[in-house]
């Protein structure tokens, strides 16, 4: 078998190559200054626009002052940025590369990556394409090696496009991991540092992984704008956790229906509240009604004698001074109202409950805020009033308390149905009677013996928990969020079942906070309530409460009629156990 040859030299191809070459006149001819100078003067104001858009931009971030607002220099900036770019990257910037390229060896030539393929194609010792179309005929003898010609290095670029924190990192980020583990730059830091959020979160989670020993496989970083935390959510984030959202419903009140989200690892939830939603539906549907809106925060304030604590007690509670308090308390934002005071003296002590409306926000930054306005201008008439806390736990935020349990926070709401004879057995396999008689003694009886706080349910904080994960609420406020006491009993001779839950402080918000983040935004929106109403302001929050407790009466009368039917335990078994060995899949 003939071997193949290459019909001309490596210095051949070159002078040829040479030979062929127009000589012309150059563009940067046309310019007024030498090009070394242009491409200097490009080259320093590019890098010049560079870093002071990247500082204001930093700035911004820290501001949290949206990227896209911009000012009269910022604009001449980024197109000075544009146009040297644009420069840099063009006709002149190109021949001012060239120049230093072809100047250093301006008669040699070498060997570009094409003819090293196809002369490395000729060494292989395969059948030839001939010998593979007639192998039918005869057996093709394998191909003599080709005779390798000795080839100069070719020099070659070689870009990784691997993603920077998958498998390799450069040597900047390993430089900046390697002073996060020895304590030279604070964690806390790389946001402002950077000004790139993912980038920050993926140097901080390598640098935990090194510290600790320990790996993070498991904890996914890819797939969440780190941005739209930065400054309101979550601090020095290395990830994200996924928790499946269910969906529970239709759930039917006040005559319209809702997809109820609830995102929840405990296996039934879903299932049993799903089954309450058809309970209610099948016997026309549950009404809600909102008792009280208002959101609390009470400082704690001392005084050098109790008769001072008394005076500013009577003071803060005479109603001839409560117009003038709310104009002060009013003035911190639209939306917050105040709404009444309370006081409560402990010695010389005295705590200062504030009640206002929120609008659709949760409230208590707006709360809080009116507050101290308040304070300041307590200051001028009792200037021997030592401020101890803005929250003296007689709000009281995110513990349970007996005065949230009577005088209410947040959203007050109860709600009722009425579940027909033949829906009770049908759909909860269950009777009245032994509803009926089971609440008793389990939410009611069974809590008092308990000692128990605004516990008289069943389960309400399940319910809670998993709407408020899905919708961007605060999740420690489950606490006083999940205060129920749910009761039944029978009516229409005994035929039929009435079962209603009380929530005297339920705490949500459709704005601020985690309810921006995509998912929960999403979530928020499948119930109707994103956002703010702009209609009627605090209506999208005071129907999200109403949901809340409508999906909580259906959790409620499942999870009873479970264990009123024997079949929590068995109902468990086949949906909250698993086959799979999880131990196997976890990152050691």
């Amino acid at each position: 078998m003939d071997i193949r040859r290459r019909p001309t030299t490596i210095s051949t191809l070159g002078d040829n190559l040479k030979q062929r070459q127009p000589s012309s006149p150059k563009a940067s001819d046309a310019l007024p200054l030498p090009l070394k100078i242009t491409n200097g003067l490009f080259f320093t104001l590019f890098f010049s626009v560079l870093y002071f858009l990247l500082h204001r931009w930093r700035e911004k971030i820290r501001n949290s002052t949206p990227l896209h607002v911009i000012t009269l220099s910022e604009l001449a900036a980024c197109v000075s940025l544009i146009a040297s770019a644009i420069y840099l990257l063009g006709f002149f910037g190109i021949d001012f590369v060239q120049s230093f390229i072809t100047r250093s060896s301006p008669e040699s030539w070498e060997v570009v990556e094409d003819d090293r393929f196809i002369l490395e194609e000729d060494s292989r010792c395969e059948p030839c394409a001939a010998a593979i179309e007639r192998v039918d005929s005869f057996r093709a003898p394998p191909c003599t090696p080709a005779i390798h010609l000795p080839l100069p290095p070719a020099k070659m670029a070689v870009v990784d496009q691997s993603p920077i924190f998958s498998s390799t990192l450069t040597d900047e980020d390993e430089e900046i991991i390697n002073s996060v583990v020895a304590g030279t730059t604070p964690s806390y830091s790389l946001e402002s540092k950077f000004g790139d959020c993912r980038r920050a979160a993926a140097i901080r989670r390598e640098a935990l992984q090194r510290i600790t020993g320990k790996s993070l496989e498991g904890l996914p970083l890819d797939g969440f704008n780190y941005e739209s935390i930065l400054g309101q959510c979550c601090e020095m984030p290395v990830g994200y956790v996924q928790i499946p959202v269910g969906i529970a419903g239709p759930l039917l009140i006040n005559g319209v229906e809702f997809s109820v989200p609830m995102a929840t690892t405990e296996g039934c939830l879903v299932a049993s509240t799903n089954r309450g939603c058809k309970a209610i539906y099948g016997s026309g549907g549950a009404t809600s009604v909102l008792l009280r809106d208002g959101m609390t925060r009470a400082p704690v304030v001392r005084f050098g004698t109790a008769k001072r604590a008394a005076d500013l007690k009577m003071f803060l509670e005479d109603p001839t001074n409560f117009e003038t308090l709310a104009l002060i308390f009013n003035k911190s934002s639209r939306f917050g109202r105040l709404q009444g005071i309370k006081c409560a003296i402990a010695g010389k002590n005295l705590y200062i409950r504030f009640t206002c409306g929120t609008g659709d926000a949760m409230g208590m930054n707006m709360v809080s805020k009116g507050v101290q306005n308040v304070l300041d201008f307590l200051h001028i008439d009792f200037p021997d009033m030592d401020v101890m806390g803005i929250s003296g736990n007689f709000c009281a935020d995110k513990k349970p308390a007996a005065v949230n349990w009577i005088e209410g926070r947040g959203k007050s709401v109860v709600c009722e149905a009425i579940i027909k004879e033949d829906i009770v057995r049908k759909v909860l396999k269950t009777n009245v009677a032994a509803l009926v008689e089971l609440n008793m003694l389990k939410n009611l009886t069974g809590s008092a013996m308990a000692g128990a706080l605004g516990g008289f349910n069943a389960h309400a904080s399940n319910i809670v928990s998993a709407v408020y994960i899905a919708t961007g609420q605060d999740p420690a406020q489950n606490i006083e969020s999940s205060h129920c006491i749910t009761m039944m009993e029978a009516v229409n001779n005994g035929k039929d079942l009435h079962v209603s839950v009380t929530m005297p402080s339920i705490e949500v918000g459709t704005v601020g906070g985690g309810t921006q983040l995509a998912s929960q935004s999403a979530c928020l929106n499948l119930l109707g309530v994103k956002g703010a109403s702009k209609d009627s302001p605090g209506s999208n929050s005071r129907l999200l409460a109403t949901i809340v407790a409508g999906s909580v009466l259906a959790g409620e009368l499942s999870l009873m009629s479970a264990l009123a039917a024997g079949q929590l335990v068995k109902s468990h078994m086949k949906y909250n156990r698993s086959s799979k060995d999880v131990a196997k899949l976890i990152p050691q």
